[in-house]
């Protein structure tokens, strides 16, 4: 019994053998997530764990957020190896593990977790590096060459993703957010970096913003504004030039109106399809200890995003 189409829920947890025990092979991981149905993390994971012969399969588990930390214990002693998590519950796998790697602290989120043998959970976040490796891997740049423009980062996966670009090193760093006070907050926070860059936040107006593009290399969307017909510009389209990198998260739908924009000035621009694909890998190679079979879990999400998206 496969599990593609099975959504498994708190309730299920509690009578696995009932709700789960005729999966074969038999699940080991999961993406947890309010909601989760959309995930296409089962579709990407599963080709990789067949191609190593793995006795396991990764599944769709939907957790409210009262039911979330309780829930972590019961998937150890279900033999679990491990976890990724998604919105809304990155923030609170923070503290409901036992051990958090460095990065993932000061990043503020854990998306993986890793069930220890002796009933631990130690939690990570590959969406730092699967981030930088799509920079890597699609545009050839690293980020600490970089000068970057973060918009939406009030929080969430905005402040994160300035956050590791500080971590990283790059040239300068500019936050943006509707919410001025919270990108000021965020660029405060990281002014303690030994090695960071100079950080400042820049108010969302079209002239600030059009300022801000001028001393810009990388420009990384954090927001969700694209994926709605009809939604604002997130940076000014005609200020874009064929120089600028585009890194946009949203990827529903996959050419979202910022990338579509840059690719018309002549600029190099993805999607957040990479950082997906990537922030997977490192997950993969963390649980097994193995490297990931990159070409047959790019394979599976393709084939996902092909099935699934208009």
């Amino acid at each position: 019994m496969n599990s593609d189409s099975i959504l498994f829920t708190a309730a299920d947890l509690d009578h696995w053998a009932e709700t789960a025990g005729r999966l074969q092979p038999p699940a080991r991981l999961a993406v947890i997530g309010d909601p989760v149905a959309h995930s296409l993390s089962p579709e990407m994971h599963n080709p990789g764990i067949q191609k190593l012969g793995i006795d396991a399969q990764y599944v769709r588990l939907h957790l409210k957020p009262e039911e979330f930390v309780t829930a972590l214990p019961k998937l150890s002693a279900l033999g679990f190896i491990g976890c990724n998590c998604t919105i809304p519950h990155k923030f609170m796998a923070l503290e409901a593990v036992n051990e958090v790697h460095p990065a993932a602290r000061r990043i503020g989120a854990v998306n993986t977790l890793i069930f220890r043998p002796d009933g631990t959970i130690y939690g990570r976040n590959s969406d730092a590096p699967g981030f930088l490796r799509a920079i890597r891997e699609e545009m050839g740049r690293e980020v600490r060459d970089l000068r970057v423009l973060v918009t939406g980062a009030g929080g969430g996966a905005g402040a994160a993703a300035a956050t590791v670009c500080a971590m990283e090193g790059c040239r300068s760093l500019l936050l943006t957010n509707r919410t001025f006070e919270k990108a000021q907050q965020v660029a405060e926070g990281l002014r303690d970096l030994p090695s960071g860059p100079v950080t400042r936040a820049v108010p969302w107006t079209a002239e600030s913003m059009t300022a801000a593009l001028a001393e810009t290399d990388l420009i990384v969307n954090c927001t969700s504004l694209g994926m709605n017909p009809g939604d604002p510009e997130i940076v000014p389209h005609a200020a874009l030039e064929a120089r600028h990198l585009v890194f946009d998260m949203v990827y529903k739908p996959l050419t979202p109106p910022l990338v579509a924009a840059a690719r018309a000035a002549g600029a190099v621009a993805v999607n957040g399809i990479p950082m997906l694909l990537w922030q997977g890998v490192y997950a993969f190679e963390w649980w097994f200890g193995a490297e990931a079979p990159v070409a047959e879990m790019r394979r599976g999400l393709d084939e996902a995003i092909r099935s699934r998206m208009p």
